[in-house]
């Protein structure tokens, strides 16, 4: 996988990446007994050392002139749950990277050691860190809550909320240090991001946590380096694990659920639950708008077609959930209140009487 993600880059861009960010979860760490760590040690460069009881004790670097190509420094982003539950991982992990700055070894050829050099030249302490997650004992970038609660008024807000909540570094020394120095040093180098899925059932337009942390990761990211960079998914419950561009997985993802006319009915006959779930997913459209910028105007155009202007199915879902059903038309107006979706003015009026008329349900007020 860590062959494909370097191979894809050299096509598009002639050049190896000088560091590729790799989100690191901990459920999916686990389901797929830790290929997301897979792709981290190839990049890097690396393999594990077993002792006799088969307990991995190191990784051991793997000399230049066999891995074939440059060690790639790597930004891991931790989950909580990967944070707390493999301590004993981040350990070894850390260790590598700090064998990896100090190995006598060009920097053209080794990133780690290029970049570590030029923080220490700068002052900067513990600079082979790269495993960033949030302070100690919590949870969660928060980009979501800012985007449900409608508390923001620029993308760049939302990089900025994701760097403030991940620039807490972990390993053998740092037990959640800040060190946002490093952290904004590896988001200016990032060529690539890079997560490995495992779930057919939640894909990245189903849940808040993929916008709120790959998503803003890389907004944090553009946003240092004035310019576009590739996030990639590796789909490992698929045979085909080549590596999958941002922009094409949400396009297919929408085509297949949200504005997918059999996909809405089979959700509102869910009931309650069912609108709960739409309404989820129309807030996680403009997680993505905000974090990325994906504002394809033909998903706007079918979700509020299906779910605001079908009578029958509107009809369904305020009475199954008003409060979902109110969420789903708030979403569209937000989306263009915000410029990210231009809707004509008589569908604005329209969303603007079915927002009216469920909120006087919500209040009890009879229609």
């Amino acid at each position: 996988m860590g062959q494909k993600i370097l191979a894809q880059q050299c096509q598009e861009h002639g050049i190896y990446p000088e560091t590729v960010a790799v989100m690191l979860w901990g459920l999916d760490a686990i389901k797929t007994k830790g290929e997301s760590l897979g792709i981290l040690l190839e990049l890097v460069g690396a393999e594990p050392v077993k002792e006799g009881t088969g307990r991995i004790v190191r990784y051991e670097l793997i000399p230049l002139e066999r891995l074939g190509h440059p060690r790639i420094d790597v930004l891991a982003n931790l989950s909580g749950i990967f944070r707390d539950s493999f301590v004993n991982v981040l350990e070894l992990l850390d260790d590598l990277f700090l064998r990896a700055a100090e190995a006598a070894e060009p920097t053209e050829q080794n990133f780690i050691r290029k970049h570590a050099l030029a923080l220490k030249a700068q002052g900067v302490e513990n600079p082979s860190a790269r495993l960033f997650s949030n302070p100690a004992g919590d949870y969660g970038s928060l980009v979501n809550d800012r985007v449900v609660d409608s508390n923001w008024e620029t993308s760049e807000e939302l990089g900025n909320t994701w760097c403030d909540r991940n620039a807490y570094s972990y390993g053998r020394r740092d037990k959640g240090q800040a060190r946002p120095e490093i952290l904004q040093a590896l988001l200016q180098s990032t060529g690539q991001i890079v997560q490995q899925i495992d779930s057919v059932e939640y894909g990245l337009t189903d849940i808040q946590e993929y916008y709120a942390n790959t998503g803003a990761l890389k907004q944090a990211a553009e946003q240092r380096q004035g310019q576009r960079v590739t996030a990639s998914f590796v789909e490992s419950f698929s045979k085909d694990t080549t590596p999958r561009k941002l922009d094409d997985l949400l396009r297919m993802e929408y085509r297949t659920k949200l504005p997918n006319p059999r996909w809405a009915k089979a959700m509102a006959a869910q009931g309650s639950g069912g609108a709960y779930e739409i309404s989820q997913r129309m807030t996680a459209m403009l997680g993505w708008a905000g974090t990325t910028h994906f504002k394809d105007a033909w998903v706007y155009d079918q979700a509020a077609a299906t779910y605001a202007f079908d009578a029958a199915m509107a009809n369904r879902l305020r009475k199954a959930n008003p409060e979902a059903f109110r969420n789903i038309v708030g979403r569209l107006l937000e989306a263009n209140g915000r410029g990210i979706w231009r809707a004509d003015g008589d569908t604005v009026e329209k969303l603007q009487r079915l927002y009216e008329q469920t909120d006087e349900v919500l209040e009890g007020v009879q229609i």
